[in-house]
């Protein structure tokens, strides 16, 4: 057993290790302190260009994982390239299947306003080139010349009609064939049937000829009708081709790199060909009655617009986008949509981008709980990173009954580097419950929460310090305030040799300690000031504690801090409540009687017990029949419990305490109630390491505080966990009063020792005890128990005979 001093329950940070006075003299920290392993990691990965390289960066929030990221992606870019941008044009062949197109970062937009220039100008040219004199001239030629070839191929007909007696007149089937009399009017019904017979048959012969020669005439006309549109379309084409050719062949010489552009430039211009009344159009004029108002067919030049998807002309290197609010529309973009005449309507011009074109050519950070919160998303971007390819698509199309005509533009190819951020939980989640993750993560950057405490990392603490100062504005730090951040580091990690790498915490800490430094009107953050923010820190967030406290207090919760009992001890918890962890001492007592049941754990009969706790309590009974039931079996029923439990237990931390009241409770033996006892044990009671340390010693101290210290209070601790304590000033003012003792130990039996004054006494050659030592009366009390509990069985046995 040792008896620990004063110096030995907290390390304290010598500021004199400072070369400054305050951290305003102080280069601020660049880069990331104490995550040697993950930015090893991190530098491989993003170095590496194979397949499935990408990185899980993993670490408890607070550790500086964006920060290290942030870091070094903004030195490793700007040596990269800048990737390409991305445009959407619109596809002649098929509208729903936008063409991708990729150009040089910064070129995009000149094609688009190379486009916009074209269109704008044709515009103007096209209506300009038919209003010329020149079309009107070769135009008028092409008509006039119909014209009269019509005229010469009627007056024919009409000429040999009127020499045999008819004349062409207009009916609703056409032009027809009829007679005529002398004075040149038609011939009636009445008079044609006057005519003899022979006459009839004449004009009838005549007319049919006449007619069909008339039918020719016509077939004549509308086959030179059509050629004479074909001709006008032709000069319009011819016109209109004239204007367009050179600004075309300008835009394909300018692009002539690009394959897909120069064959969309030769869509366009066959399309502009094609519709050469859409830049005719004149302005129809309106009647002013609402009612009869005329609907004009709407003329859209959108589909000769370019849709710049990434625009990389102001990205210097590769680019680096943060998303954080992974849906799968965010990060594999939309195609929107707008109301129009009560249907949604869209068009190529209208798909939107998502980060993963953003980051395309460069890298894409996620937090990846976030991802995997939101539908579709984390398929989707393994399906992504697999194919290498970006799709956006409407992901709800599978779910709908009646599917809907949308876009399929072209997929964009992909290369990107994603960094997932998250805890250890759920990687280790994904790593081992999906294959196709550990296919395309195969890197994994491990922020650690703690590191070495040594004196250059004390100096990049006191780095990080004077970065949050100059970064906020905070107050310059003394070297004093700074050497207690360092302590608080430690507290922090829960252990002397170590520091916490939990930087938000640290940061919340230096904003804290600026308040109450400017609060007091100081011009410099002291020491008293980062001790005001602790206590205050505590003080907010400790209302459940006192709670407790009182209740201790008023014999509500029984917890005995004088005196001795048999059976009965004091054991310590950590209450986590999440923001806020604390120590409450807990009384555990044993009973003992006659039987065979062995060591019944009332919080497991009754599951309230967790896994951990149960363990504990078997390698508890391990113990004891190794101990005492070497030589000679014994017969013992006992019970243990957590009086006044009301919740579940878990861990093994109480396994000393509960061996300690099962002894007393056997030998009879009582236990002092001053001292509180934590610290798990092996089946050779070797006491081993527990969590929440200085929680559980702090809670306990408390208690005995509000009660009176005088001088017999104390605590005892596994050995191991000497190295964990960083403990408040106020108990190390009490150790070095003697108003408190922390007793740390290997064995279990030191303990013993502790808690009853009496030797624990070793087993001799003849497999009994020293008298008067503990195991002694263990022992004797364990024999006594087993003869009487044979007596009970033979008389029992006698009395079934009878």
């Amino acid at each position: 057993m040792k008896k620990l001093q004063a110096d030995e329950v907290y390390k304290k940070c010598d500021h004199n290790i400072f070369d400054f006075e305050t951290t305003e003299e102080l280069q601020p920290l660049a880069g990331t302190i104490g995550q040697d392993r993950a930015i090893a990691s991190l530098e491989f990965a993003l170095n590496l260009p194979a397949k499935g390289f990408n990185i899980y960066a993993l670490g408890e929030q607070g550790t500086g994982k964006m920060r290290a990221i942030r870091t070094l992606l903004s030195e490793k870019v700007k040596k990269e390239p800048v990737p390409p941008d991305w445009c959407y044009l619109y596809n002649f062949k098929n509208p729903d299947a936008p063409v991708a197109v990729s150009l040089p970062a910064g070129r995009a937009i000149e094609f688009q306003k190379d486009m916009e220039n074209l269109v704008n100008t044709l515009k103007v040219e096209i209506p300009k080139a038919f209003e010329s004199k020149e079309y009107d001239k070769q135009r008028n030629k092409i008509l006039e010349d119909f014209q009269q070839k019509q005229r010469e191929w009627f007056s024919t007909v009409e000429e040999e009609a009127k020499a045999k007696g008819f004349a062409i007149r207009k009916a609703l089937a056409g032009l027809i064939i009829v007679p005529v009399k002398r004075d040149g009017e038609p011939l009636t019904e009445e008079e044609f049937q006057a005519l003899d017979p022979d006459t009839r048959k004449r004009i009838d012969e005549l007319g049919k000829m006449l007619q069909d020669k008339l039918d020719d005439v016509v077939r004549a006309v509308k086959e030179a009708e059509k050629l004479v549109k074909d001709m006008l379309i032709r000069l319009e084409r011819q016109i209109a081709l004239d204007v367009i050719e050179q600004p075309i062949e300008e835009i394909k010489k300018k692009y002539s790199f690009n394959g897909k552009i120069i064959e969309y430039l030769d869509a366009v211009k066959e399309d502009i060909l094609n519709n050469i009344q859409d830049f005719k159009i004149q302005e129809e004029t309106v009647p002013p009655m609402p009612p009869f108002m005329k609907i004009q067919r709407e003329v859209s030049f959108s589909k000769y617009s370019v849709n710049i998807l990434v625009d990389n002309s102001a990205t210097e290197g590769a680019p680096v986008v943060y998303e954080p609010n992974p849906t799968y529309l965010n990060l594999f973009g939309r195609i929107e949509y707008k109301i129009q005449y009560g249907m949604a309507i869209t068009d190529f011009t209208m798909i939107k981008p998502g980060s993963l074109h953003k980051a395309n050519g460069g890298y894409l950070v996620i937090d990846a709980m976030a991802l995997i919160k939101n539908l579709f998303s984390y398929d989707a971007l393994k399906r992504a990173l697999r194919s290498k390819e970006i799709r956006i698509e409407d992901v709800w199309e599978q779910y709908r009954l009646i599917t809907t005509t949308t876009l399929r533009p072209e997929p964009i190819p992909l290369n990107v580097k994603v960094i997932l951020t998250g805890t250890p939980f759920l990687y280790y989640i994904l790593y081992n419950y999906d294959d196709e993750y550990r296919e395309l993560f195969k890197v994994k950057a491990d922020f650690d929460i703690r590191m070495p405490r040594t004196e250059e990392n004390i100096k990049k603490y006191a780095q990080f310090v004077s970065l949050c100062q100059k970064e906020e504005g905070l107050l310059p730090f003394h070297k004093s305030a700074v050497a207690k951040i360092v302590e608080y580091g430690s507290r922090l990690a829960e252990h002397q040799e170590k520091l916490s790498t939990q930087f938000s915490s640290i940061a919340d800490l230096i904003r804290e300690s600026h308040f109450w430094a400017k609060k007091d009107g100081k011009n410099q953050v002291y020491e008293e000031h980062v001790n005001k923010a602790l206590e205050q820190r505590v003080y907010r967030s400790a209302s459940i504690e006192e709670k407790l406290r009182e209740l201790i207090l008023e014999d509500v919760l029984i917890v005995e801090t004088s005196g001795r009992k048999v059976g009965q001890i004091n054991g310590l918890a950590v209450i986590d409540l999440g923001d806020y962890s604390f120590g409450k001492p807990s009384r555990i007592t044993a009973r003992v009687y006659l039987g065979k049941a062995g060591i019944v754990n009332i919080e497991r009969e009754t599951k309230m017990s967790g896994k951990i706790h149960e363990k504990a309590v078997m390698i508890l009974s391990s113990y004891l029949w190794s101990k005492y039931a070497i030589k000679k079996p014994i017969s013992l029923s006992a019970s243990l419990t957590f009086e006044q439990l009301y919740e579940m237990i878990e861990g093994d931390s109480a396994t000393c305490a509960e061996l300690y009241a099962l002894l007393s409770s056997i030998a009879e033996i009582p236990l002092k109630q001053n001292i509180a006892v934590t610290g798990s044990m092996d089946q050779k009671g070797e006491v081993q390491p527990v969590g929440g340390i200085n929680e559980k010693i702090e809670g306990f101290f408390e208690l005995c505080k509000i009660r009176g210290l005088d001088g017999t209070h104390g605590v005892i601790i596994p050995r191991r966990n000497m190295k964990h304590l960083m403990l408040k000033e106020e108990i190390q003012k009490a150790i070095k009063d003697g108003a408190f003792h922390i007793y740390a130990i290997d064995y279990a039996e030191e303990g013993l020792e502790i808690l009853t004054d009496m030797p624990a006494g070793e087993l001799g050659q003849d497999g009994t005890y020293p008298e008067g030592t503990i195991n002694y009366f263990v022992m004797k009390k364990l024999d006594e128990m087993s003869e009487l509990f044979k007596k009970k069985e033979k008389e029992e046995e006698k009395k079934n005979e009878k």
